[in-house]
This record gives C-alpha cells, structure tokens and sequence, in this order.
C-alpha cells in the first residue's frame, strides 16, 4: 500500500527507505524501530520536498542527536556566515540544523538548507510570518498564520516548531503566576502578543487539524513548542510550565490519530535535582514521545559560558531519556553567535549526548571510549586525534608544545605513568631522567 507518512508506514507494517536507513545507523532491529516509529517513541523527520536528506531517528532508545540553531537577523544579515556555520555543522555531525531567521530574504535561505543540506532542516513559521508579510504583529491574520506553516512544509522543512500549547486558558494562568522572566520563547511571546492585542484564541491550537493536515500531506514532524518553558532557576517546574506540558500531551494523542509525528520541547533553566523528574514527567503524559530540550541550562550565571552550562543539564537530561539536544553556544543571551561560538557550542552538545549515551547503556556507545582508551595506552597520537569529539583542536593542543619524547607529553614527560607502565609490564627498564 502508499503510504503518507512515516508513522502510517510503520502502523501499517510497512519498512519505508529512511526506516532501513536509520536502522542500520542505530544498530537496532528493523521491525523493532518499525515498532517505535508506530507507538511515536521514534520519529524520523523526513518531508518529502526535502531530497538531499539523510535520514536520522530521534527516540529515547537511539543515540542522542543534537540540534544547531542558526540564521539571520537585523543586526547580524549575512547569508553567506550561516551558510558557512551550516557546513561547519555538518561536518562536525551534527543531525539537525534549525533555522532561525528574522530577518531578509528568509524563503531563499530556507529553500538552499532544503536543497543542499542533508541534515534534518527545522524552522519556526512564527517568526517568519513577521517577517514574510512585514505588518504589524495585531494584523497577521488567523489564515495568515496557517498559511506560513504550509509555505514551510512545501519548501521541504522536516520539522516544525509549532506554539501550540499556549493558548487562552494556559495564558489566563500565565498571568496570574508572576513569573520571574515571564516567557522567554521568542516564539512564544509573539503568539501570546497576538492573543492578547486581537483577544482571539491560538490560532495553531484553534485549527489545530488543519495544522496536522499539512504536516501530513508532506510528512513534516511537528516539534510542539513550549512557549511557557522556563527562562530562569526560579521559574523551572512551576505551573504554567506544567499545564502547558498538559496541553502539549493532549495534541500528542491528535496528531498520532492522523499519523503525524512529534516531538515535545522542554526547558530551558532548570536545576539539576529537577531534571530527572521533569523528563519521567514528560514521558508519562507524552506517552514517550520523544523530548527535546534546550540544554537544561543548570545555572544562570555563567553568560559566555552557557555551552558548558547547557552540556551539564544536557548530559543529564540524556542519560534519563532526553533525545534531541539543542545545542547552546558560549554566546548564548549575548548575542548572534559566531563561527567558532557555534563550533564551541556543537561540541559541548556532542560531549553531552555522547555521556548520555553511555549512561542509557545504548548498544556501541561505550566502543568509542574504549578505542581512544587503547589509542591512550598505546601512546599512538594519531589514532587518539582521529578519535578526538575535536580533532583539530587535539592536535594543535599537541604540536603547540612539543615534548622532548615522542612517547610522552609536556605534562609528565618521562614520568608518564602509561609510558612506564608499558615499560614496567614488559620487563624494560623505566628510565624517568
């Protein structure tokens, strides 16, 4: 039989090309991943307009994948530095690429990252409604809305951040809760100013069937965004968080009913002895959805150094079920991020994902540890820099000092424990001066 999408391929016992694909990626059984991609543990973005993709699976049961958020914006208008970011992503392995534009040509950007780009393209139609028909935010109209998320689906967009769990009711409550930093979703905040200047209802919750109608038509996943995620320690976990978390799991059920895909987005800031409730939390309303969280920033102290702070909360969110990581640069609050905040902020992501990865005890995840430990007990550079998360910066730590031995680094030099145990355990004598 066709099919249409990839989760009514797998309801239906069907193993489309991308299953196969990510099957082999994952290492897993291809009736198994079949079986996840049908219960909506597992979702592989994949819009058919998108040509040039290669397939990845996002699930708890899979490897972490990671996220990197780039794009245009009034200050910062130039489409050759993020092109140029989105290369460098890739090359560094990197799954996803979301963009993020706010201002310019946005469409032409969008349609190259569907054109050349093979990893999983995201945007947010919200903000480029702003941009797109270029009126005041109180006239977009509800029609208007609906029709930027269908001009992404049909330029190959794989997945769609949709706000839809804010809507009047979950805005009453926001309201009233006095928040600390309010809602710092920028799409968030722009969907709660048009409710609160036109008084209408959410109009990606209100027509919200029409909404999954296009993700359908074109397999788009729709990652459902979480407006009121918190933007501070103090705000995490509190009820609007919460109730929009409910929202969110309720539109799950409507979109698996159609066999449409979805992630669920989650925080933001939030402490560490948080992290593991809220992540069971999300899995128990979601039904395993597959979550998806920036960070969770596990403090909110450190601007220009938020990579690290993010990779804490990341590797922690991983190693209990978290799937998609966004990635954080050090520039994160400061200011659009550079080519090496993204290259800083990738790799701080992949070293959480991979930690995660270990925890969760996936299949293969610790092969790589043990090869860079035997390349360590070998003394044998090379293989170490290949294996390295950051090759390049391995090798430049290397060859900017230079030890007197080959065998030994400026550190120890001759007292290098792994030279001399080598040397011990093979009867050698253990020169150290």
């Amino acid at each position: 039989m066709k099919y249409t999408t990839q989760m009514q391929a797998a309801k239906n016992g069907i193993l489309t090309r991308e299953m196969e694909i990510v099957a082999r990626k994952e290492r897993i059984d291809p009736a198994r991943l079949r079986e996840l991609v049908a219960k909506g543990q597992v979702v592989i973005p994949a819009n058919k307009n998108h040509r040039v993709l290669d397939p990845n699976g996002v699930g708890a049961a899979l490897t972490t994948k990671i996220n990197v958020n780039l794009g245009t914006s009034r200050d910062c208008l130039n489409l050759d530095t993020e092109l140029a970011k989105v290369r460098g992503a890739v090359d560094m392995g990197a799954e996803a690429i979301m963009d993020l534009s706010s201002f310019g040509d946005t469409r032409r950007f969008r349609r190259r990252l569907t054109a050349e780009c093979p990893a999983m393209i995201g945007t947010v139609p919200i903000y480029d409604a702003v941009v797109y028909y270029h009126k005041d935010l109180a006239e977009i109209t509800a029609r208007e809305w609906l029709d930027i998320v269908r001009m992404h689906a049909e330029d190959g967009v794989d997945f769609l951040t949709i706000h839809c769990g804010i809507n009047r009711a979950t805005a009453a409550r926001f309201k009233k809760a006095e928040r600390l930093t309010n809602i710092v979703s920028r799409g968030g905040s722009l969907i709660f100013s048009w409710m609160e200047m036109t008084g209408n209802e959410n109009p990606f919750y209100e027509y919200f069937d029409e909404v999954l109608e296009i993700c359908r038509t074109h397999d788009v996943t729709i990652s459902l965004g979480d407006a009121c995620r918190p933007g501070c320690i103090e705000d995490a976990s509190d009820l609007s968080q919460i109730e929009e978390l409910v929202v969110l799991g309720e539109l799950t059920q409507r979109a698996w009913a159609k066999d449409v895909q979805v992630i669920i987005e989650g925080p933001g800031h939030m402490p560490l002895d948080q992290i593991e409730a809220n992540v069971k939390l999300q899995q128990t309303i979601c039904k395993g959805a597959p979550f998806y969280v920036l960070g969770p920033l596990v403090t909110d102290v450190a601007p220009g150094y938020d990579h690290i702070t993010a990779a804490i909360g990341g590797a922690l969110a991983a190693a209990h079920g978290v799937s998609f990581l966004c990635y954080v640069t050090p520039a994160e609050h400061l200011r659009l991020p550079t080519l090496e905040d993204v290259k800083e902020g990738i790799v701080a992501s992949k070293i959480a994902a991979h930690a995660g990865d270990i925890a969760k005890g996936l299949p293969g995840a610790r092969d790589w540890d043990r090869e860079m430990s035997t390349a360590r007990k070998n003394l044998d550079w090379e293989k170490m820099f290949s294996l390295a998360i950051d090759p390049e910066k391995a090798r430049r730590y290397r060859e900017e000092s230079m030890p007197e031995h080959a065998d030994t680094c400026t550190m120890c030099g001759k007292m290098c424990a792994v030279r001399n145990m080598n040397k011990a355990l093979k009867g050698e004598h253990v020169d150290v001066l």
